[in-house]
């Protein structure tokens, strides 16, 4: 799966692997890939997540063969919250940087709006390794019913379970599941899709996933008493068919 750019804006030199989704330019800037997320590595008196080193190492496996030049194919949003500059990464041989890491299974797909260019083709490119059980899809980045997560988690996941309500407030619209043992109302997990983020969802209604089973990705975080995982495109979640 080679991902192919339509465009290259800026060839640079990279002076550093940071892990396996983000690089240290010479000239000083931190580049975040667009379309992939990767296991952190060890931060901040927390541990390194399975595969991390793994994904590192292939990402800068493949850099040593281009003399550490690389081609960024930049998206509409230019820079994250962080200041990182967001780009498409390409080799001098064409192939996309993040397609061969989605089809190796060191990374999972992210859509993240308004930078979605080539995900299509990088959500083929992950299938590959995901319906195979390659790297992270062998248990980090498999599903975790939502009656498993603990109160703890922080960062990217991959949670499933049944929406059991869908809430409306000024801002949002909140997907439910069931409350854990122990929990009162409004605690327990939840999926937050902004009302500025609505256009994307044209496919289907996140109105309509009362009693649905749903598998949904994207970063964890608490908020008041819920932990609460914001979803942006519809490609971050999937809908399981019924059996």
């Amino acid at each position: 799966m080679e991902c192919q750019a339509d465009r290259i804006d800026e060839t640079v030199e990279v002076s550093k692997v940071v892990d396996g989704d983000t690089l240290k330019l010479k000239d000083g800037r931190s580049v975040r890939f667009i379309g992939i997320n990767t296991p952190e590595l060890a931060r901040k008196g927390k541990s390194a997540e399975p595969m991390a080193k793994q994904a590192g190492q292939m990402l800068e496996s493949m850099l040593e063969k281009t003399s550490y030049t690389v081609g960024l194919r930049f998206g509409i949003e230019r820079k994250d919250r962080y200041g990182r500059t967001l780009a498409h990464v390409y080799l001098a041989n064409g192939r996309s940087v993040e397609a061969e890491m989605l089809s190796a299974g060191m990374a999972a797909q992210i859509v993240v709006p308004p930078n979605l260019w080539n995900r299509e083709c990088y959500r083929a490119a992950e299938q590959v390794a995901r319906t195979t059980g390659k790297g992270v899809w062998k248990s980090f980045y498999r599903p975790i019913p939502v009656a498993d997560i603990s109160r703890q988690s922080r960062g990217f996941r991959i949670i499933s379970g049944k929406v059991v309500r869908v809430g409306e407030s000024k801002r949002s619209i909140w997907l439910n599941f069931p409350r854990r043992a122990g929990e009162g109302y409004r605690e327990g997990v939840a999926v937050r899709i902004s009302r500025k983020d609505l256009d994307y969802f044209k496919t289907w209604d996140p109105r309509q996933l009362e009693d649905k089973q749903v598998v949904v990705r994207g970063w964890v975080y608490p908020y008041k008493k819920q932990l609460v995982m914001q979803l942006r495109h519809p490609l971050a979640l999937k809908i399981k068919s019924s059996e």
